[in-house]
């Protein structure tokens, strides 16, 4: 059951930077507990700091085996009121340049570990008789962008699965979207725009000013604002919203249903 006296925790991949970051503080700035995971213990330490009694974290790559249990276990300790499956993608690619040691490595990170979570924290959610589920994706899964093909393949995967989720699960309180973000001024975007400069040879400046040109609103998306949405999506006033994959790419998708 759902009970008001209880503590609330949030789920949050990958706070230690980017979407998951923002995600995190706006939700520790209005007094909620964060479990964590993530590779710099650094970074995460930092965020404990800031929010002392507030952050529990596990160290390492969710997609290890080890790291995923011991997250799940201490997922699994607390009232949970909200998840937010988010973590870093695979290299940018095409078909041609990717090994199939690289499409396994995604089939790892992007896919297997939020099944096998999900599978682990169903059951722990519906005892509770309430949770909110949003995966971060890519807006890849709406419309294939160039040089994204691990993220897009498997991506595309992962919201087959959040669909199914939210239609299993819809009628014990639980309801499961995906936010599919576009271009937003974060660590993955610079790598993509280092990888064009690379090989390209173009000004790093330049580079980011063609992708600028390329969206309607002229600019990238900020993680704050995109944070401010998942949080919607995460609280108890996002009951009737479910089973949605919802584009935050300022324009950039142009299909109708986009």
């Amino acid at each position: 059951m759902n009970n008001n006296n209880t503590k609330r925790h949030y789920i949050v991949g990958g706070a230690g930077s980017g979407l998951g970051q923002a995600i995190a503080l706006q939700l520790l700035q209005q007094g909620e507990s964060v479990i964590t995971v993530g590779r710099s213990v650094e970074k995460l330490q930092a965020l404990q700091s800031q929010f002392p009694n507030q952050v529990q974290f596990v160290v390492g790559d969710i997609s290890d085996e080890a790291t995923l249990n011991a997250f799940i276990q201490l997922a699994q300790s607390a009232y949970i009121s909200g998840i937010c499956m988010n973590a870093g993608g695979p290299p940018a690619a095409t078909i041609a340049e990717t090994t199939m040691e690289q499409w396994d490595m995604a089939y790892q990170l992007l896919l297997r570990w939020k099944v096998k979570f999900m599978k682990a924290i169903l059951p722990h959610l519906e005892q509770q008789g309430y949770g909110r589920i949003v995966f971060i994706e890519s807006a890849t899964v709406k419309e294939p962008m160039d040089n994204l093909v691990l993220s897009t393949a498997f991506r595309l995967a992962v919201t087959g699965f959040a669909k199914t989720v939210s239609n299993e699960y819809a009628h014990k309180g639980i309801t499961c979207n995906i936010l599919a973000p576009g271009p937003h001024n974060t660590p993955a975007i610079e790598r993509v725009f280092k990888k064009k400069q690379a090989q390209t040879g173009a000004d790093i400046h330049i580079i980011q000013q063609q992708e600028n040109d390329k969206i309607p609103v002229k600019r990238l998306g900020n993680a704050t604002e995109f944070a401010q949405l998942a949080l919607w999506l995460l609280s108890k006033e996002a009951g009737y919203i479910t089973g949605q994959t919802i584009a935050v790419d300022g324009g950039l998708i142009k299909g109708i249903f986009g």
